[in-house]
C-alpha cells in the first residue's frame, strides 16, 4: 500500500507544479510598458549587460518574460537606436541581405547598425516589396516589346531578303540574255555550203515554181 500511495502523492505534486507553471506563464504582464519598467530594465542591463533575459526580468522585478524585456530593448530602449530616413546605402544592403537570407528579419537587421527587425520589416512590406513589383511588370513589359520589335526584324529582313534575290535572278536572266549574240546574216549565209548540202534548197524550189504554174 506503501508504493501505491508514494506514487500517487507523486502525481499529485507534479500537476500541483505544472498548474503553477502555468499561472506563473499567465500571470507575464503583456500589456504597454510603463516609463517605470522602462528605467528599471536600462538599469540591469546597464550593469549586467544584454544577455540571459529571463534573469535579467527577474533581477529587475518585472513581471515580464524574457522575450518581452528583449524586444523591448533592442527595438527601443538601445541608446544607439535609427528610426527612419533610411538610406539609399541601407535600402541595397537590406535588397541584398533578403535576396541571400529571406524574411529573416533579425539577422538582415544584424547587419544595420542601428536598425531594428521591427522597422526593416515594416519598410520592406510598405515600401520595398511594391518597389520590386512595379520594376518586374515594367521589365516584363521592356521584354515583350523587344521581342516583338526582334520578331519584325526579322520578318522585314526575310522579305527583303527574298527581294534581293528576285532582283539577282533577274538580273542573272538579262544577263544571259545579252551574252546570245546574233548575226542574221550568218545565220542565213550560204556560201560555204556543198551541193549537196543545198539540195534541200533546190527541191524548195521546184515546188514553188511547180505551184506558180498551176496558179
Amino acid at each position: 500500500m506503501a508504493p501505491m500511495a508514494d506514487e500517487s502523492m507523486e502525481r499529485e505534486a507534479k500537476s500541483m507544479v505544472s498548474i503553477t507553471n502555468n499561472s506563473v506563464k499567465k500571470e507575464f504582464n503583456r500589456g504597454a510598458w510603463t516609463a517605470e519598467e522602462d528605467r528599471k530594465l536600462a538599469e540591469v542591463i546597464e550593469n549586467h549587460g544584454a544577455k540571459k533575459w529571463k534573469t535579467i526580468a527577474a533581477k529587475a522585478g518585472l513581471n515580464r518574460c524574457g522575450k518581452s524585456c528583449r524586444l523591448r530593448w533592442l527595438n527601443y530602449l538601445r541608446p544607439n537606436i535609427k528610426r527612419g530616413n533610411i538610406s539609399d546605402q541601407e535600402e541595397d544592403l537590406i535588397l541584398r541581405l533578403h535576396k541571400l537570407l529571406g524574411n529573416r528579419w533579425s539577422l538582415i537587421a544584424g547587419r544595420l547598425p542601428g536598425r531594428t527587425d521591427n522597422e526593416i520589416k515594416n519598410y520592406w512590406n510598405s515600401h520595398l516589396s511594391k518597389k520590386i513589383k512595379q520594376k518586374e511588370k515594367q521589365s516584363g513589359s521592356s521584354t515583350t516589346s523587344v521581342g516583338s520589335k526582334s520578331k519584325k526584324r526579322r520578318v522585314v529582313k526575310k522579305i527583303s531578303t527574298d527581294e534581293v534575290k528576285e532582283e539577282d535572278t533577274s538580273i542573272n536572266v538579262g544577263d544571259q540574255d545579252s551574252n546570245i549574240s546574233f548575226d542574221v546574216d550568218d545565220f542565213f549565209d550560204f556560201s560555204n555550203e556543198g551541193p549537196l548540202s543545198l539540195e534541200w534548197v533546190s527541191k524548195f524550189l521546184e515546188l514553188d515554181d511547180s505551184s506558180c504554174a498551176f496558179s
